[in-house]
């Protein structure tokens, strides 16, 4: 008899999970509770193109989905490009993209820059995550690289991304964190790259791909109950009906899998209950000219709503949009910030506002539409030893697998990771996904033993 798993949730995990179970012969039922596939690799229409509600691109030593894109004939449709990074501090635009621009970064002093250099090299090329666990990044900033360069670079960044927490996520994140953009450089530049068409095109391949393999999806399946009897799950409940028998792996943010194991499962429902999440917002401005001439700018003054502004066509030509330009402005917050609570159209207000401080000739005749869009668990809130609270794929509940976010760590949330995790829990599981080479990526470490 062919080998039965339910896999629940239609995001890149959920996806990948059903691509490589279906791969191995097994019969596959992909359960998604929203209308659509795609979790937060979701599109719009713009400019007469498709682009994500939220900002995306991919490194050069992103293994894993470079496979997926070969294993789905998708190879030619991703193209790597330099792009250019700069910081916004004391009220000027600064590039940093490689040495002379650090040089050229007057904020910080001749031994600052020393020190960033080297702490940065130190973090993102020669040193093992693990041993920076029970150490803050914030601790570390401050103690290896100065006030300084901590004050001007490392704590507004932090604090946009994490806010109260920001003092609490570990060194460990930013060795992730640094890693991953290290290894896409070559040279001085970074080279990023973008899929042609946006991510629909991954989105409706692997649909296609997943039907012709003789997966049931079921859309509008939102998880209502599982159905545990001696500590086995039997069956899920859902808003389209019960799903029964074989193995189940879950791929939905934690959150949603807690309240529905209070009943028949407590201790493991405490355990995931440690995992938290920040929410997210991506204001979307359709204008009829640029902003700058950075893609990805951070924001290292302080009283701006947003810690970043990504310049979409400075790095994806606006000829792709009929002539638009089009930039994100992003904002990580905790479910209790005032901004959780906020109309779209203050959140416009807000993010709009400060604008002019960016450029002084900006005006808000430029912009030809607006678009908010809003994730209540957009990335995973990682503190001191995270690694401790990070469930295992194979859970104390008999047939039941978990892989989500918390499983990424202490590398940063992308396509690729995600992809990279879920080749980790189908092993897991018993599905064959040796076929799935092991990039630079340091997720999918932990839990899956």
């Amino acid at each position: 008899m062919r080998k039965k798993i339910t896999i629940i949730g239609g995001g890149i995990t959920g996806l990948s999970s059903a691509y490589l179970a279906a791969k191995d012969g097994w019969e596959v039922t992909l359960l998604e509770g929203g209308p659509q596939l795609g979790g937060l690799m979701s599109t719009f229409q713009i400019g007469g193109s498709l682009l994500e509600h939220y900002y995306h691109h991919c490194f050069t030593n992103d293994a894993e989905l470079l496979w997926l894109l070969r294993e789905l004939n998708l190879s030619d449709r991703i193209d790597f490009k330099k792009t250019t990074v700069g910081i916004f501090r004391n009220n000027k635009i600064y590039d940093f993209n490689g040495l002379k621009d650090l040089l050229g970064f007057t904020p910080l002093g001749a031994a600052d820059k020393i020190r960033f250099l080297l702490t940065s090299i130190y973090l993102g090329k020669l040193t093992d995550w693990r041993k920076w666990e029970g150490v803050s990044a914030l601790e570390w900033f401050y103690r290896y690289t100065g006030r300084n360069v901590t004050d001007s670079i490392w704590r507004p960044l932090l604090e946009i991304k994490f806010g109260s927490h920001a003092d609490k996520v570990p060194a460990a994140w930013m060795v992730g964190r640094l890693k991953q953009r290290m290894n896409s450089r070559k040279g001085t530049g970074e080279q990023l790259g973008y899929i042609e068409g946006s991510l629909q095109i991954l989105t409706d391949t692997l649909e296609r791909s997943l039907t012709n393999l003789g997966v049931k999806i079921i859309l509008n399946a939102r998880l209502t109950k599982l159905v545990i009897k001696a500590n086995t799950l039997c069956a899920v409940e859902t808003t389209r009906g019960p799903y029964t028998g074989g193995l189940f792996l879950a791929t939905i943010a934690a959150t949603h899998l807690t309240p529905l194991l209070r009943e028949t499962a407590s201790e493991y429902a405490d355990e995931l209950s440690r995992i938290r999440y920040s929410s997210a917002v991506c204001t979307i401005l359709e204008m009829d000219r640029p902003l700058s001439h950075i893609y990805w700018l951070n924001i290292a003054d302080p009283g701006f709503p947003f810690g970043g502004i990504i310049e979409h066509t400075n790095f994806i030509s606006p000829d792709k949009y009929n002539g638009s330009h089009i930039l994100y402005l992003s904002r990580y917050f905790a479910g209790d910030a005032d901004i959780a609570s906020a109309t779209n159209s203050e959140i416009l207000h807000r993010m709009i506002a400060p604008l002019n401080r960016i450029n002084p000739r900006f005006n808000e005749s430029w912009i030809k539409n607006t678009y908010v869009f809003r994730a209540k668990t957009a990335a995973t809130i990682c503190g001191l030893n995270y690694s401790g609270i990070v469930p295992n794929c194979e859970t104390p509940v008999k047939n039941m697998y978990v892989v989500n976010m918390s499983h990424i760590y202490p590398d940063e949330r992308s396509c690729n990771n995600a992809i990279r995790t879920a080749a980790r829990a189908c092993r897991k599981v018993g599905i064959k996904s040796s076929m799935v080479p092991l990039g630079s990526s340091l997720s999918g470490q932990i839990g899956m033993d």
